[in-house]
């Protein structure tokens, strides 16, 4: 028994050095992180500083506006739970959103599965920069 406990506190210790990275294969960084501590635009940091807010709070609004919206439960409740939905932050909603390029924060023509615009779309998938994308032929 002792040995298994000896095995895995040195397991243990040995993953203590290995340290997780935000790199990918060549040494990448995923496009959705942000560069030299810098993002590409003022707007892409306040859209990345609302979509943590409605990771945070976002739940809690579903919640309030359900109750708020329910007419089985007592006005009380309805109230209390109006009351709650204002205290939460504006940048709550998930209207306030707005879909941008990962790369240059342009926020019109995004493809939505890549995250880009369409210019920057065009531009990669042209130089095989993306997987499984290419120029359509008939």
């Amino acid at each position: 028994m002792s040995f298994i406990i000896n095995a895995f506190q040195r397991c243990k210790a040995l993953c203590r050095f290995q340290t997780p990275t935000n790199e990918t294969c060549f040494g990448v960084l995923p496009v959705n992180q942000q560069i030299r501590n810098k993002w590409p635009d003022f707007r892409m940091k306040k859209d990345a500083r609302k979509r943590n807010t409605i990771k945070e709070y976002g739940i809690y609004k579903l919640r309030y506006n359900a109750l708020r919206k329910n007419n089985i439960i007592p006005l009380e409740i309805q109230e209390i739970a109006d009351k709650e939905i204002h205290n939460c932050p504006r940048d709550a909603s998930i209207t306030r959103i707005v879909q941008r390029c990962q790369i240059t924060s342009r926020p019109r023509g995004n493809v939505k599965r890549w995250r880009l615009s369409r210019i920057m779309f065009r531009h990669l998938s042209d130089y095989n920069k993306m997987a499984g994308v290419q120029r359509a032929m008939w």
